[in-house]
């Protein structure tokens, strides 16, 4: 048995297209889908009481908005498979997924997998996306696109609940993972295309206030972990200041002085390449956050 675990807050129509892929599994293994709703006001959770016979593999729980961490604990902790496969109710998977996951963790003692993940901003067929250089990732053990046996997991005390607002809290779960001696095994046969909105202009403000919860959530991360290569990930070095700082002009380049070039290649029907550019300042943003956190916390 195998259990997908999906934490899910106000996503009903792509998450319709994630549960409906997962129903479509090549694959003669026994698995369950754990949905577990975090507390949406939209209508996910009617949605998936009335229509029980076309997802037979969910199973729906709930709690109270908390967060995709908390949420991910409750799934884990009533999960009734011996391995755990993390998505995100954003992501829509191929017909061989689970099966690809299953062939690469042949010794879940030792080792997880961690899939492919392809982000897009095709919602009528995210599976027609190609693969992209923006796509690689490095990450040792992120919720994207992995399986892992329950019982390490449960050994390193699941996700921590300090990380209350946006990011790092997986990675800093695949910290002590590693401290067990779990090795990682790329298993890029098992494909998950991560769904997002064409960008505009309009979401640069929470684009903004995400990087500024990542900061705070980065420096919770180097509390707990204070090393080198914590550092690095979080941004949180004269290097990242300097590099983002001098891409962006040391702030002339934001999201006024852009705005132009953003909306103009926009409207080109280039939405992708857009956001790649508007990472300039919002980096900058970023970093500039992780330090002022970081005096914050040393008073």
């Amino acid at each position: 048995m195998w259990s997908v675990v999906i934490p899910t807050y106000n996503r009903l129509p792509i998450l319709q297209k994630c549960l409906r892929a997962l129903e479509e599994q090549d694959t003669a293994m026994d698995y369950e889908v754990v949905v577990v709703d975090d507390g949406s006001t939209d209508e996910t959770v009617p949605f998936l009481r009335s229509h029980g016979a076309e997802f037979p593999h969910v199973r729906l729980l709930g709690q109270d908005h908390g967060g995709a961490a908390a949420a991910r604990n409750v799934g884990v902790g009533a999960a009734a498979g011996e391995v755990i496969v993390f998505i995100d109710s954003d992501l829509v998977v191929t017909p061989t997924f689970l099966a690809s996951h299953a062939r690469a963790l042949t010794d879940p003692k030792r080792f997880f997998t961690y899939g492919r993940v392809i982000n897009t901003c095709n919602f009528d067929d995210p599976l027609a996306e190609p693969f992209k250089v923006t796509d690689l990732s490095r990450a040792f053990f992120a919720t994207g696109n992995v399986a892992i046996a329950k019982e390490h997991l449960l050994a390193v005390g699941l996700f921590d609940l300090d990380f209350r607002q946006y990011g790092w809290e997986d990675l800093e779960l695949g910290v002590r993972l590693k401290s067990r001696g779990l090795r990682l095994i790329p298993c890029p046969e098992a494909v998950g295309y991560h769904w997002h909105p064409p960008f505009d202009l309009a979401q640069i403000p929470r684009l903004i206030e995400v990087e500024r919860q990542r900061a705070r959530m980065g420096v919770v991360f180097y509390r707990k972990h204070p090393t080198w290569e914590v550092r690095l990930m979080i941004q949180m070095t004269w290097l990242h200041w300097g590099l983002w700082g001098l891409l962006s002009l040391g702030g002339v380049l934001n999201e006024r002085t852009m705005a132009p070039l953003l909306r103009w290649l926009i409207e080109q029907g280039r939405p992708q390449l857009a956001l790649e550019l508007a990472r300039i300042f919002l980096n900058w943003y970023n970093v500039q956050s992780v330090h002022r956190a970081y005096r914050e916390h040393r008073g």
